[in-house]
């Protein structure tokens, strides 16, 4: 059997868990795996494709008996566990060095702008560490390992095994406490520590968090992620991180069916976030003047 794949990101920032997962099981039934070549099209017995976001421009060359899966084609489709638990063929990605993999599945919050509750249900242990590692660097793409015994345990068994590590959906300020941050201090960590800050709500718990860490004996950078919806509101929760020294990473809102494209005012406010030379060096104001920005109502609200 000759099978194609198709990533509809094409792979630009993470490679695809779900498509690495099919090329092992085919490649270990015996099945050719290559990535989808529109000129040989009617040549393939399958063809999966794969899409994250649901604004990703759809591919006019798919077959029209493409399996299609992925949070960006719906929440329906999943992986047999079979599939779901085989160890990814990592070597359809050129040049990675480091294993990807979930070790919960699920969520215990109910945030509005989240699919991952409706798509994956009540938080539950989903696979060992083991099971897809390959590389002494390991991305943990859980969305709340700390709500779960199960992903605290695989946290403690990482740092024993002397591991690199990156939950790259962050974790939840709002679970760390002594116990926790010691946990996590103990972890060598690729880069940073990641949390989020989507409402000001989080902020006292993200305070909290990036105390108990330093008082954990922790130096790893804290990493946040900032939801932008409401500029004002969004920019007392950046001047907070930035103040607290803390990393930001400022996204634009998009609602799950793609038709709510971010502002000019999103974006520009994004942009002096993900800028972090000058989101260090510069208030708000000073950037937009640094720019040759208009002035508006948030600069009066900078502080």
């Amino acid at each position: 059997m000759l099978v194609g794949l198709h990533d509809a990101e094409g792979g630009t920032k993470y490679p695809n868990l779900a498509l690495m997962k099919l090329s092992a099981w085919h490649k270990a039934q015996g099945d050719s795996v290559e990535w989808f070549m529109p000129l040989r099209a009617m040549e393939y017995d399958k063809v999966y494709s794969s899409k994250v976001f649901t604004w990703t421009k759809p591919d006019p060359f798919l077959p029209p008996n493409t399996i299609k899966g992925g949070t960006g084609y719906g929440l329906t489709l999943t992986l047999p566990d079979e599939v779901e638990h085989i160890c990814p063929d990592y070597s359809i990605y050129p040049g990675i060095d480091r294993s990807y993999g979930f070790l919960t599945r699920g969520c215990i919050r109910h945030c509005p702008w989240c699919v991952v509750p409706r798509k994956e249900g009540k938080i539950h242990a989903n696979a060992d560490v083991e099971e897809f590692l390959r590389h002494r660097k390991v991305v943990l793409m859980d969305n709340n390992a700390l709500a779960h015994p199960h992903g605290i345990a695989q946290i403690e068994k990482m740092a024993r095994m002397d591991l690199r590590v990156d939950f790259n959906q962050g974790l939840d300020a709002r679970l760390v406490d002594e116990g926790i941050a010691k946990r996590l201090a103990a972890l060598k960590w690729i880069k940073e520590i990641r949390f989020a800050c989507d409402s000001q709500g989080q902020m006292p718990s993200v305070e909290r968090a990036v105390r108990l860490l330093k008082e954990a004996g922790s130096r790893t950078p804290v990493f946040c992620y900032c939801l932008i919806r409401e500029p004002e509101e969004a920019l007392q929760r950046l001047n907070f991180l930035r103040r607290l020294g803390v990393i930001p990473f400022a996204q634009p809102f998009r609602d799950f069916t793609g038709r709510t494209k971010p502002t000019p005012e999103q974006k520009e406010l994004a942009r002096w976030a993900n800028l972090h030379r000058f989101f260090k060096a510069m208030t708000w104001p000073e950037f937009q003047k640094h720019l040759g920005g208009r002035s508006g109502r948030m600069e009066a609200n900078s502080g």
